[in-house]
Formats: C-alpha cells, structure tokens, sequence
C-alpha cells in the first residue's frame, strides 16, 4: 500500500535525550505529524520551549515550540494513531501498557517489553518482518483490542551489531559464535550522563546491564518467527553464542565496536567474499522506499582508519551502518569494526522506521 498523506503523531518522553531526537526527526517528517508531546508532571502544561532542556545542535523546531506539554496519559493523545516512546525505563513499562490498551500503535526505545515473548524487537534494516505477530499480540489482550500494540527497538549498540551480522546469515548460513567489544559514547548515557570527572581522560569499563542487552537481543533479532506464528524462535535451531565487552569513552555519539565472527559451515568465507556481502546487502526499508531509511543499509569503507565516530556518524543521517577493517581472524573467522549512530538509528531513527515499516504493511490503520 502507498504512504499516507498524514498520520497525526506523538512523542512520549518529549524533553527527555531521545524525544528531543524524536522532535528533530519528526518535524520534517513527509508524513507523520507531531500532535502531542508527553513528559513528566513537572513539565505538562507548560509550552515545549519552556519546559525543555534543549540539547540539540539545532533550534527547537517552530512545530513544537509553542506546543502545551501533556501528561503521559492516553487522553492527552486523541487523534493520535501512533505515539513514540523515548520515555525512561523507571516509567516506561506501565504507560506504554495503558497506551496500548487505549488502541494506540506504540514505537517504544525502552527496553522495559524487549523480553515480552509477543512484542517484536525489531531493528529496521533486519527483522521487520517479526511484524507479523502483532494480530496474536493484540488477541491476548483483555479487554481485546484492534488497533493497539507494542513494538520494541534494539539497544543502540546491538544495533549497530546485527545489521552486519544479518548481512553474512544471509549470504553464509548460520554464525555460530561473535565476539564484540564495544567503545560506547556518552549521549547512550542520557542527559546529563556521566560526570565530567569520570570520563574526562578516561574510559569506564563497565555500562551496567548493556553486556547482556546484546547478548540476549541478537537471537530474538536475528531469529525468526514459530510455525504458529504466535513466538519467537530466538535461533533456536542455530544458536549463535554472543559475548560482549561493553565500554563508554569520552566521545559525544557513535558508538564503535570490533566484532569477530566464525561461521557454522565450513570453509568459512574469504574476507572478500564478506565485504561483498556487506556491500550488497539491502532492507525491507529501503525496498518499500521508507523516508527515514538510509540509501545503503551498510557502507563499507575500505581506508584503513576508518569509520570513525566524528567523520562517520552522522553519514545518510546517522541512519545506516558503517563497517570497515575487514580482515581475517586468528582466532575466529572474520574481524570487522561497526559505527552507529546511537541516537539515530540506535534510537529515534529505528522506532520511526518501524512505523514507516507498520504502516505501509497495514499493521498500523491509518
């Protein structure tokens, strides 16, 4: 089906780092329109400008600058047909819920309904297809619900690391074991982060919970659905051994990881044949021509020092994968270094292609 001329819009969380991206992204938007913005009790009622911290590197678009600031509560939202959650964890779980229930598609970056065994964690240039749950979703609802459901995007940098390991499942056959070591920058830590005295000539070697956020989300992502389709088969059939090391180091975003991979079939690919891989490789996204999709799904460099965070991340809009040192590995197969923008396509920019995804699909009634 065609994109709509209009589909009304709002953003849950809207003064927080990720609803702020949600606001930028969305306010040139060829068809989603914002209609409401939701934030915490402090803010609501209040005009946007008024009630935000700005941290953008540009001006509060005029769309939203006079904009009364709701409350997190589904009447707030009539004429919606869609809300984007960039709402914190501590909060999120219930008010997505009662969104849900009050028949409104949500795009939620929380991790709170990422394990739900019926929500779709979906990162746009994979799996959109796990799309295909949300009738069996919505059919265990009590009271039942028609319109209403929740889909999940990935942690930011399990993101970045899927997209390339799609790339090769698809081109090679199952992985069986990945490495991935990641230097994670700041803005993954919100607004105001990590003290100054903290990360200043350092790096800390621990980001709670994000070292298992990867190694649990890559099999939901990059497995498929039962025969039923009523569940996630999370790989089963291949299963796929993730172990990560996850680090923050003092660079505002773009998140870098070195990834090593060996794959289930023997011989393994030539490092050539991965770059191949890697550059030929294309998404629903793209396919149905979604305005927030990147031109390229992947772009490989081939200089020796790059993708770096500062040249790189903000490439195609921060909406695509950057890879680049492809090698061999003396302990694996293959080694590759993956940038992504965290707050792009590791946050807001996923949750607004999923919906462009839902959309053209019908899963979202418009």
């Amino acid at each position: 089906m065609p994109f709509p001329k209009e589909v009304k819009v709002g953003v849950l969380g809207a003064t927080g780092t990720v609803g702020q991206r949600f606001i930028l992204l969305l306010s040139t938007h060829p068809f989603f329109i914002i209609h409401a913005l939701g934030a915490s009790s402090r803010s609501a009622g209040q005009p946007y400008a008024k009630a935000v911290k700005w941290k953008q590197s540009r001006p509060i678009p005029a769309v939203v600058r006079d904009m009364i600031v709701q409350e997190c509560k589904p009447e707030a939202f009539g004429g919606c047909a869609i809300v984007f959650s960039g709402l914190d964890a501590e909060v999120a779980g219930d008010i997505e819920l009662a969104f849900r229930a009050a028949e409104l598609a949500v795009f939620s970056n929380a991790k709170n309904h990422r394990r739900d065994p019926v929500v779709p964690l979906i990162v746009p240039l994979v799996n959109p297809n796990h799309l295909s749950i949300i009738p069996y979703q919505r059919s265990l609802q009590q009271p039942a619900i028609s319109r209403g459901f929740i889909v999940t995007n990935a942690n930011c940098s399990t993101t970045g690391l899927v997209v390339p390991l799609a790339a090769l499942e698809r081109k090679f056959g199952p992985l069986d074991r990945v490495t991935v070591s990641t230097l994670q920058a700041i803005s993954g830590a919100g607004y105001p982060g990590i003290p100054s005295l903290d990360i200043m000539d350092n790096v800390v070697p621990y980001i709670g919970g994000e070292e298992e956020k990867m190694e649990w989300e890559t099999s939901k992502i990059l497995g498929g659905l039962t025969q039923d389709g009523k569940a996630f088969d999370l790989h089963a059939e291949s299963p796929i051994r993730v172990s990560a090391t996850c680090i923050r180091v003092p660079v505002i975003e773009g998140h870098t990881e070195s990834v090593s991979v060996s794959f289930a079939r023997r011989p393994p690919p030539t490092v050539e044949q991965v770059r191949e891989a890697l550059l030929e490789y294309t998404s629903e996204a793209q396919e149905f021509q979604c305005p927030s999709a990147p031109a390229q799904s992947i772009y490989v460099h081939d200089e020796l020092d790059r993708p770096q965070p500062r040249l790189d991340r903000d490439f195609q809009n921060g909406a695509g994968v950057n890879v680049g040192r492809i090698r061999e590995c003396n302990v694996l197969d293959v080694k590759f270094v993956v940038l992504v923008n965290n707050v792009n396509l590791g946050a807001a920019t996923s949750s607004i292609i999923n919906a462009e995804l839902a959309v053209v699909k019908g899963v979202v009634q418009v």
